[in-house]
């Protein structure tokens, strides 16, 4: 007697494929670099490099230790990774505002405006200036991070050379002082207003310290 073979039953099945489904490995699909980078630089402006431990970054990023590592290196390589994403979309938030054919005065009022969105901004509460935030504290000690401050800094001054240098070649200010000097002093005034924004400091005590000083930059240097 031949005897019939049993087809394999539906969970029979299931059971099969199941052991057959290949494990995934790596990172989950969800990981994104740059959402990630972000999630860190939050938390570095929110706490500083200190503050902050591998805990927290996992935990901000949702990715573990290994996967930290393997995306952007140890917590120094990530606080200088994150420093540079905060530099590119300072840089971004500011770019069309310093190339936009303004008077001088109303450039200066636009420039300042976004500097306090961006120093005012966070869930937690004001954050500053990342630039100022890092000269204080990591760039002390740190080579390779002071001179990227340094580089913020001198970044900045050459920007607004250029407003100020624009404007006097078009009469709005007078052949001195020198636009180095205005440049410094309105950079001096972004970092200002920086330090009192991470102090809380409210929004309209800090925009009457920009009227004040641009009255003074433009006032100064006026025909």
């Amino acid at each position: 007697m031949v005897q019939k073979t049993r087809k394999p039953t539906a969970s029979a099945k299931s059971a099969s494929s199941e052991v057959a489904a290949p494990k995934r490995r790596g990172r989950p699909r969800a990981y994104e670099p740059e959402i990630a980078l972000g999630k860190a630089l939050d938390l570095f402006r929110k706490d500083g490099f200190a503050a902050t431990s591998l805990d927290d970054l996992s935990a901000a990023t949702g990715m573990n230790r290994p996967s930290l590592y393997g995306a952007f290196g140890d917590k120094r390589e990530l606080y200088i990774k994150s420093y540079q994403r905060y530099r590119a979309d300072a840089r971004a938030a500011m770019i069309d505002i310093f190339k936009d054919e303004l008077p001088i005065r109303k450039r200066l009022e636009r420039i300042f405006a976004v500097a306090l969105d961006i120093y005012l901004s966070g869930d937690a509460g004001p954050r500053g200036c990342f630039t100022v935030m890092t000269a204080a504290s990591e760039a002390v000690a740190d080579p390779e991070i002071r001179a990227m401050v340094l580089e913020g800094f001198a970044e900045l001054d050459k920007a607004f050379a250029a407003c100020f240098s624009h404007a006097r070649e078009k009469g709005e200010l007078a052949s001195t002082p020198d636009p180095q000097v205005l440049a410094q002093l309105a950079s001096a005034t972004v970092h200002t207003i920086a330090i009192r924004a991470r102090a809380r400091m409210p929004r309209k005590q800090l925009e009457a310290i920009v009227k004040g000083a641009i009255d003074v930059l433009v006032g100064a240097a006026s025909t």
